[in-house]
């Protein structure tokens, strides 16, 4: 969240970006937290950067935090730790959770942020003797051993809640076979344990025994949030201004052309033709700013419908018609805008094969001389300035529609040369 200097005042993350957002400026929030106003009042830009999962968010909204040190974060202390399970670096290592992370030698993973799951799922582990790691703090080794008394004074061996290395009642060797399973479980070998927990979950059901049932649905869950891939890397500077200027050229889009939300998922249209010979047309898909070339599409046009091959309207219609009909027999999500390389003849037509096909669906034309932008029902074209994050980002969707159609058209003029040769 940035506030009108564009500085950065509040870092955060949600799975639900409206929901979370929307409780910042929801009658009654001060009430909640008297901060809240304060912080309302200042924004105004909000950008996000999507994440992979959960925990690589926290990881990320750490990262960010650490880096910038937005001034709410500060004075809220949301900046808080979340947990890791570290396995220590001791000749008999002990396992337990810590939110500090250092240098000593230890394993550590995580961090975790639903930490009760995990915490209940440990529990089991330890009931089923699954982690058999001692759980004492004493300090001993092979060359210092604990004492007997000690020893008879501890709980967790005479319950034999401990594989009790300080008794002698495992080797050392076999010690680092328990620790060395338990560091393949939290490095993501879960498949046996899934199996086994599935298992256990569908025999409960079937017996009602639903709270045991339910037990076991909860390992589930707790087993697949810890084998969320994490994928961030070396986080600079540049990559931040890169990734929020994704999100801002889309939500310029949606404030400054009246669209009814961000253009994620944008997909541009254009035609190339000789005259009337291998006339084509080409569409191209972006989202979230980016290139999806797998869904770039390329046509030939459809004679009975374009008489002589040569009306760029029809063209734009044929094609623009074909594009939406497949989203409709495959059941896809419809884009949140259509570009059309043009003006307000090719608008039209656009608009006329969304009329016989009933769907509605955000469409604006660009035309090249002045990069006016066409808009259903207004008068006037909208002229947005040069450096217009949005305006920028609808140019290079326009540029990549006309090179993959004329490169499309070229190729097949020049087979036809080749063929005439022949």
């Amino acid at each position: 969240m940035r506030d009108s200097a564009a500085n950065i005042i509040y870092i955060g993350k949600a799975k639900d970006l409206r929901t979370r957002v929307g409780h910042y400026f929801m009658k009654g929030a001060g009430k909640r937290d008297s901060k809240i106003p304060n912080m309302a009042g200042l924004i105004r830009q909000i950008d996000y950067i999507a994440s992979a999962s959960e925990r690589e968010a926290l990881v990320l909204e750490r990262e960010l935090i650490a880096q910038y040190k937005p001034f709410f974060n500060v004075l809220w202390k949301d900046s808080k730790s979340y947990p890791y399970v570290k396995i220590t670096s001791e000749e008999y290592p002990r396992i337990f959770f810590t939110r500090k992370k250092t240098n000593d030698g230890g394993l550590y993973f995580g961090p975790y942020p639903k930490v009760e799951t995990i915490m209940n799922l440990l529990r089991y582990l330890w009931r089923i003797n699954f982690i058999n790691l001692r759980r004492c703090r004493w300090d001993f080794s092979e060359a210092k051993p604990l004492s007997a008394k000690k020893i008879n004074s501890c709980l967790y061996f005479h319950t034999a809640q401990c594989a009790a290395p300080c008794a002698g009642n495992i080797s050392p060797a076999e010690y680092r076979t328990l620790v060395t399973r338990i560091t393949d479980f939290f490095r993501g070998d879960f498949a046996k344990l899934l199996k086994g927990f599935r298992a256990g979950m569908a025999a409960s059901s079937k017996a009602m025994n639903y709270e045991k049932a339910g037990n076991f649905r909860d390992f589930i869950a707790a087993i697949e949030h810890m084998a969320e891939r994490v994928q961030i890397r070396e986080f600079k500077k540049d990559l931040v201004a890169k990734e929020t200027l994704k999100t801002g050229a889309v939500t310029a889009l949606m404030k400054d052309l009246g669209l009814p939300k961000p253009p994620a998922h944008i997909e541009a249209f254009d035609t190339s033709s000789a005259h009337g010979a291998h006339a084509v047309a080409a569409s191209v898909c972006f989202i979230n700013s980016q290139k999806n070339a797998a869904h770039y599409r390329h046509y030939k046009i459809h004679f009975k419908n374009v008489p002589g091959g040569s009306d760029d309207f029809a063209m734009i219609k044929e094609v623009v018609k074909r594009r939406l009909s497949h989203f409709i027999k495959s059941g896809e999500t419809l884009p949140d805008l259509l570009l059309i390389d043009g003006g307000k003849g090719q608008l039209a037509s656009a608009l006329s094969a969304m009329r016989e096909l009933r769907l509605k669906v955000p469409v604006i034309a660009l035309a090249k001389r002045l990069e006016e932008i066409y808009i259903p029902f207004k008068v006037h074209p909208v002229r947005l300035d040069h450096a217009h994050p949005g305006l920028l980002l609808l140019e290079a969707i326009r540029n990549e529609v006309h090179r993959f159609a004329v490169t499309y058209h070229k190729k097949l003029r020049d087979k036809d040369a080749l063929n005439y040769e022949e």
